[in-house]
Order: structure tokens, then C-alpha cells, then sequence
């Protein structure tokens, strides 16, 4: 596995979105260079705003694409192209509707899984060796809904108890960065899916 050299935080820009699960990945991306002292700036030439990092001493990327969510990929290609970052370098974090609420997981390579902006990257991209993901769980608002309140859900807004169960486990999804830097994937993996959240009231 390449040494991680870009991570990618998906949503949709705006204030309107700001508050939305489907923002998750971008709350992920915010948190992060929060805790590493840096600041995100817009760069016109990659479509979003980024950052360079140090963590535990490996130089890496942030990027917060600043398109919508389903042209993410023109963003994460645009900073690739530019840096020239092989694909397995790179983990985009972003929500997912098929796992439980306040949930983390990693995986390698894989299928968009219905997220736009997955999908974006993929149409993009391609996925030969698969870059990485971090697949924040929102929940899913019941089994066999309806598409329009699947959409409702995933642009809605999580209530206060909720919104501490996402951000508890991007915590958790934080702590597990450095081995992955250190090229410690399995061990990444098995610390963060190990963490198991808090019900809500």
C-alpha cells in the first residue's frame, strides 16, 4: 500500500449544507486540520479548499472539495494530477447510509455504494488498486424507504444527540490517522471498527 499522501473530506459547500448529514466527511476534514494547526484555503486550480499537514511527522494533504457533492471527483482529480498521487495514497471520507449511526469503518477499493461522491471520483479516476475510505455511518431513517426519504435523511439535519454521535466517532476515526500514515492499515481497521458508540437518548 502507497504511503497516505492525500485526505479528502466530502460534502456540499454553502451554508444551506453546512449543518447536513451528508456533510459528514467535510466536518471530518474540518476536525482534522482543526487538530493539526492548520487552516483549509480556497485553491481555484483544485477546486476546493486544502491545507498541508504534518501528521505523526508525515507530510500529507487536506482537501475539502469545494463542488457539489456529485462533482466531487473533479476536485480529488485535479489535486492527483497536480501532485501526482497514485491512487491507493488517497482517503476520502464521507457519509454512509448502510451503517449504523455514530459508526466508523475503513475500506480498500470497492463500489460507489450509492454515494455521489464516490461515484464522481470513481467516473474520474477509476478505480484499478482502489483509493481509501473512511465511510462515516449516518444511519438509515428505516428499512425499504422510499428514495425521497432516503434523500430527506441524508440532507437533513441530525438533532444535537445525533450530531455528538458522528462527531464521537470521526474522533475516534482521527486517532486511527497515524497508523494508517505509518502504513498500519489492518491495524487501523481493527482499533477503529472495535469502537462501538453510545445509544442516543
Amino acid at each position: 500500500m502507497a504511503a497516505l499522501q492525500l485526505i479528502v473530506g466530502l460534502g456540499n459547500p454553502g451554508a444551506e449544507y453546512a449543518g447536513t448529514r451528508h456533510n459528514a466527511g467535510a466536518w471530518f476534514i474540518t476536525e482534522l486540520a482543526r487538530q493539526l494547526g492548520c487552516t483549509l484555503q480556497a485553491d481555484k486550480k483544485l477546486k476546493g479548499d486544502t491545507a498541508k499537514a504534518t501528521l505523526d511527522g508525515h507530510s500529507v494533504r487536506l482537501l475539502a472539495p469545494s463542488t457539489f457533492m456529485n462533482l466531487s471527483g473533479q476536485s480529488v482529480a485535479a489535486c492527483a494530477q497536480f501532485y501526482k498521487l497514485p491512487l491507493e495514497s488517497i482517503l476520502v471520507a464521507h457519509d454512509e447510509l448502510d451503517l449504523p449511526l455514530g459508526t466508523a469503518k475503513l475500506k480498500q477499493g470497492g463500489g460507489h455504494g450509492g454515494n455521489n461522491g464516490i461515484r464522481s471520483i470513481i467516473q474520474e479516476l477509476g478505480n484499478q488498486h482502489g483509493f481509501m475510505r473512511l465511510r462515516l455511518g449516518i444511519g438509515h431513517p428505516r428499512d425499504l424507504a422510499p428514495e425521497r426519504e432516503v434523500h430527506s435523511h441524508v440532507l437533513g439535519r441530525p438533532s444535537q444527540s445525533e450530531r455528538e454521535q458522528i462527531e464521537n466517532c470521526i474522533e475516534q476515526a482521527i486517532k486511527v490517522l497515524p497508523l494508517i500514515a505509518n502504513g498500519h492499515w489492518q491495524k487501523a481497521q481493527t482499533q477503529l471498527h472495535s469502537y462501538q458508540p453510545t445509544p442516543s437518548n
